[in-house]
Protein backbone atom coordinates (compact mmCIF):
# COMPACT_ATOMS: atom_id res chain seq x y z
CA UNK A 1 0.00 0.00 0.00
CA UNK A 2 1.11 3.57 -0.61
CA UNK A 3 1.76 6.03 2.19
CA UNK A 4 -0.07 9.32 2.73
CA UNK A 5 1.28 12.68 1.59
CA UNK A 6 1.30 15.41 4.25
CA UNK A 7 1.89 19.07 3.45
CA UNK A 8 3.13 21.16 6.39
CA UNK A 9 3.37 24.95 6.24
CA UNK A 10 4.13 27.67 8.78
CA UNK A 11 5.48 31.20 8.97
CA UNK A 12 9.17 31.62 9.65
CA UNK A 13 9.72 31.41 13.42
CA UNK A 14 6.77 29.13 14.18
CA UNK A 15 9.07 26.18 14.89
CA UNK A 16 8.04 24.00 11.96
CA UNK A 17 11.50 22.66 11.14
CA UNK A 18 12.29 21.68 14.74
CA UNK A 19 8.91 19.99 15.15
CA UNK A 20 9.23 18.00 11.94
CA UNK A 21 12.79 16.98 12.75
CA UNK A 22 11.61 15.59 16.10
CA UNK A 23 8.59 13.90 14.51
CA UNK A 24 10.44 12.20 11.66
CA UNK A 25 13.28 11.21 13.99
CA UNK A 26 10.89 9.32 16.26
CA UNK A 27 8.63 7.74 13.60
CA UNK A 28 10.28 5.43 11.03
CA UNK A 29 7.05 5.34 9.01
CA UNK A 30 7.52 8.98 7.96
CA UNK A 31 9.82 9.84 5.08
CA UNK A 32 11.05 13.22 3.85
CA UNK A 33 11.59 14.23 0.22
CA UNK A 34 14.71 16.33 -0.38
CA UNK A 35 13.68 19.50 -2.22
CA UNK A 36 15.64 21.65 -4.67
CA UNK A 37 16.54 25.26 -3.92
CA UNK A 38 18.47 28.10 -5.50
CA UNK A 39 19.57 29.58 -2.17
CA UNK A 40 23.09 29.10 -0.85
CA UNK A 41 23.71 26.36 1.74
CA UNK A 42 23.65 27.50 5.36
CA UNK A 43 26.39 26.40 7.78
CA UNK A 44 26.15 22.64 8.35
CA UNK A 45 23.82 21.96 5.42
CA UNK A 46 24.82 19.25 2.96
CA UNK A 47 23.83 18.98 -0.69
CA UNK A 48 21.50 16.03 -1.24
CA UNK A 49 20.75 15.74 2.50
CA UNK A 50 19.07 19.00 3.48
CA UNK A 51 18.41 20.26 -0.07
CA UNK A 52 19.58 19.77 -3.62
CA UNK A 53 21.32 23.11 -4.19
CA UNK A 54 21.05 24.28 -7.82
CA UNK A 55 21.42 27.53 -9.74
CA UNK A 56 18.60 29.42 -11.47
CA UNK A 57 19.40 27.97 -14.89
CA UNK A 58 19.10 24.40 -13.60
CA UNK A 59 15.90 25.28 -11.75
CA UNK A 60 14.38 26.80 -14.90
CA UNK A 61 15.30 23.68 -16.86
CA UNK A 62 13.56 21.46 -14.31
CA UNK A 63 10.41 23.59 -14.54
CA UNK A 64 10.46 23.33 -18.33
CA UNK A 65 10.82 19.55 -18.12
CA UNK A 66 7.86 19.26 -15.72
CA UNK A 67 10.00 17.76 -12.96
CA UNK A 68 8.37 19.59 -10.05
CA UNK A 69 5.18 18.62 -8.25
CA UNK A 70 5.34 22.11 -6.77
CA UNK A 71 7.68 25.09 -6.81
CA UNK A 72 7.59 28.62 -5.43
CA UNK A 73 9.70 31.66 -4.60
CA UNK A 74 10.10 32.39 -0.89
CA UNK A 75 12.16 35.28 0.56
CA UNK A 76 13.84 35.79 -2.82
CA UNK A 77 14.88 32.15 -3.22
CA UNK A 78 13.23 29.38 -5.23
CA UNK A 79 12.20 25.99 -3.89
CA UNK A 80 10.75 22.94 -5.62
CA UNK A 81 9.85 19.31 -4.90
CA UNK A 82 10.16 16.75 -7.67
CA UNK A 83 7.31 14.36 -8.43
CA UNK A 84 9.81 11.49 -8.60
CA UNK A 85 11.06 12.12 -5.07
CA UNK A 86 7.50 12.11 -3.72
CA UNK A 87 6.47 8.94 -5.54
CA UNK A 88 9.63 7.09 -4.48
CA UNK A 89 8.82 7.53 -0.79
CA UNK A 90 5.07 6.92 -0.98
CA UNK A 91 5.53 3.66 -2.90
CA UNK A 92 7.53 2.25 0.02
CA UNK A 93 4.36 2.50 2.14
CA UNK A 94 5.75 5.28 4.31
CA UNK A 95 4.00 8.58 4.85
CA UNK A 96 5.74 11.62 3.39
CA UNK A 97 6.11 15.15 4.73
CA UNK A 98 6.53 18.13 2.42
CA UNK A 99 7.70 21.22 4.31
CA UNK A 100 6.52 23.94 1.93
CA UNK A 101 4.81 27.33 1.93
CA UNK A 102 1.17 28.07 1.10
CA UNK A 103 1.92 28.58 -2.61
CA UNK A 104 3.41 25.11 -2.93
CA UNK A 105 0.64 23.64 -0.78
CA UNK A 106 -1.97 24.94 -3.23
CA UNK A 107 -0.14 23.30 -6.12
CA UNK A 108 0.10 19.97 -4.30
CA UNK A 109 -3.59 19.99 -3.37
CA UNK A 110 -4.49 20.68 -7.01
CA UNK A 111 -2.30 17.80 -8.25
CA UNK A 112 -2.93 15.33 -5.40
CA UNK A 113 -6.33 16.00 -3.85
CA UNK A 114 -5.84 13.24 -1.27
CA UNK A 115 -2.94 15.05 0.41
CA UNK A 116 -3.45 16.06 4.06
CA UNK A 117 -2.40 19.61 4.96
CA UNK A 118 -1.24 20.97 8.33
CA UNK A 119 -0.53 24.59 9.29
CA UNK A 120 1.62 25.43 12.32
CA UNK A 121 1.02 28.74 14.10
CA UNK A 122 2.98 30.58 16.82
CA UNK A 123 1.14 31.50 20.04
CA UNK A 124 1.42 35.25 19.33
CA UNK A 125 3.06 37.82 17.06
CA UNK A 126 5.29 38.88 19.96
CA UNK A 127 6.57 35.34 20.43
CA UNK A 128 7.07 34.94 16.69
CA UNK A 129 9.32 38.02 16.53
CA UNK A 130 11.18 36.92 19.69
CA UNK A 131 11.98 33.56 18.11
CA UNK A 132 13.25 35.24 14.95
CA UNK A 133 15.50 37.53 17.00
CA UNK A 134 16.74 34.61 19.13
CA UNK A 135 18.38 33.12 16.04
CA UNK A 136 20.81 36.07 16.04
CA UNK A 137 21.34 35.55 12.31
CA UNK A 138 19.51 38.48 10.74
CA UNK A 139 19.50 42.28 10.86
CA UNK A 140 16.53 44.28 12.13
CA UNK A 141 15.58 45.03 8.52
CA UNK A 142 15.55 41.33 7.59
CA UNK A 143 13.58 40.44 10.73
CA UNK A 144 10.97 43.12 9.93
CA UNK A 145 10.65 41.67 6.44
CA UNK A 146 10.24 38.14 7.82
CA UNK A 147 7.57 39.28 10.28
CA UNK A 148 5.62 40.95 7.46
CA UNK A 149 5.97 37.81 5.32
CA UNK A 150 4.83 35.69 8.28
CA UNK A 151 1.63 37.72 8.64
CA UNK A 152 0.90 37.20 4.94
CA UNK A 153 1.60 33.47 5.26
CA UNK A 154 -0.72 33.12 8.27
CA UNK A 155 -3.60 34.63 6.31
CA UNK A 156 -3.80 31.30 4.43
CA UNK A 157 -4.26 29.08 7.50
CA UNK A 158 -7.93 28.39 6.69
CA UNK A 159 -6.91 26.54 3.52
CA UNK A 160 -5.46 23.68 5.59
CA UNK A 161 -7.03 20.56 7.10
CA UNK A 162 -5.38 20.87 10.55
CA UNK A 163 -3.99 23.70 12.70
CA UNK A 164 -1.31 23.16 15.34
CA UNK A 165 -0.39 25.95 17.79
CA UNK A 166 3.25 25.71 18.80
CA UNK A 167 3.18 27.34 22.23
CA UNK A 168 4.73 24.42 24.12
CA UNK A 169 6.99 22.28 21.96
CA UNK A 170 6.10 18.91 23.51
CA UNK A 171 2.38 19.53 23.20
CA UNK A 172 2.68 20.69 19.59
CA UNK A 173 4.78 17.62 18.77
CA UNK A 174 2.14 15.36 20.34
CA UNK A 175 -0.56 17.09 18.30
CA UNK A 176 1.39 16.51 15.09
CA UNK A 177 1.97 12.85 15.94
CA UNK A 178 -1.75 12.43 16.65
CA UNK A 179 -2.64 13.68 13.17
CA UNK A 180 -0.35 11.12 11.54
CA UNK A 181 -1.61 8.31 13.76
CA UNK A 182 -5.23 9.19 13.04
CA UNK A 183 -4.49 9.15 9.32
CA UNK A 184 -3.21 5.59 9.56
CA UNK A 185 -6.37 4.59 11.43
CA UNK A 186 -8.77 5.89 8.77
CA UNK A 187 -11.22 3.32 7.42
CA UNK A 188 -9.61 3.36 3.97
CA UNK A 189 -6.08 2.90 5.31
CA UNK A 190 -7.07 0.18 7.75
CA UNK A 191 -9.09 -1.66 5.10
CA UNK A 192 -6.07 -1.79 2.82
CA UNK A 193 -3.62 -2.64 5.57
CA UNK A 194 -5.78 -5.39 7.09
CA UNK A 195 -7.44 -6.77 3.97
CA UNK A 196 -6.83 -10.41 4.91
CA UNK A 197 -8.16 -9.91 8.43
CA UNK A 198 -11.34 -8.30 7.14
CA UNK A 199 -11.86 -11.10 4.65
CA UNK A 200 -11.54 -13.62 7.46
CA UNK A 201 -13.87 -11.68 9.76
CA UNK A 202 -16.54 -11.36 7.08
CA UNK A 203 -16.25 -14.88 5.71
CA UNK A 204 -19.42 -16.95 5.88
CA UNK A 205 -19.25 -20.36 7.52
Amino acid sequence: MNGTLYVVSAPSGAGKTSLLKALTGSDPLIGVAVSHTTRAPRPGEQDGVHYHFVDDAAFDAMIAEGVFLEHAEVHGNRYGTSQMAVTAVLETGRDLVLEIDWQGARQVRAAMFQATSIFILPPSQTELEARLRARAQDSDEVIAHRVAAALEEMEHHAEYDFLVINERFDEALADLAAIFRAGRLSAASQAERHRELLEQLLATH
